[in-house]
């Protein structure tokens, strides 16, 4: 197999790329462990729990949606579970899965932080851009995602971090 090997414009626009997508969740990060306590991956738990449905997903769809493994989601939920923010209720339909639910100190987190954290994203990412530049980074992001997920076809376990398991769980 021969390699292809990238063009310097190609190189130069990784570089980039990589550079930028790594100072950017350092600072939110920062911005977040001094507002909060807690890494970015958290706050898009939690995130994403206050905008589902009762403030409830199953614990599959919660790694779908923050796109992670689900032994990673377990520990970072049993984490939050430890400081109050979320809880774990069995799943009624499945008795193989759980349920995470944000809790009222969750969301008074999350409200808390909010203001500062779209703050840094703000003032990192969104100020540097034009309106173009914007949609532009919208339909690229979408596009890399479309490939990395498999372009709406069902992905396999390997291809996908949320279809991950490290060892059984009920998730």
């Amino acid at each position: 197999m021969t390699t292809r090997w990238l063009t310097p414009k190609e190189q130069r626009a990784w570089r980039a790329y990589v550079a930028a997508t790594h100072l950017l969740e350092d600072a939110i990060d920062r911005q977040l462990q001094q507002d909060a306590g807690m890494p970015h991956l958290y706050y898009s738990i939690l995130a994403n729990l206050s905008e589902a449905p009762e403030h409830r997903l199953r614990m599959t769809d919660l790694a779908e949606k923050t796109k992670i493994t689900r032994s990673r989601l377990t520990y970072a939920v049993t984490r939050l579970e430890k400081d109050g923010l979320i809880r774990r209720e069995n799943c009624r339909w499945d008795k193989r899965g759980s349920i995470a639910a944000l809790t009222g100190e969750g969301m008074a987190v999350l409200e808390r932080t909010a203001p500062g954290h779209v703050e840094t994203v703000r003032t990192f990412l969104f100020d540097q851009l034009t309106d173009e530049q914007v949609e532009q980074l919208e339909e690229i992001c979408t596009g890399i995602a479309r490939a990395l997920e498999g372009d709406g076809e069902r992905p396999s376990v390997d291809e996908v971090p949320w279809l991950r398991r490290s060892s059984p769980s009920c998730s």
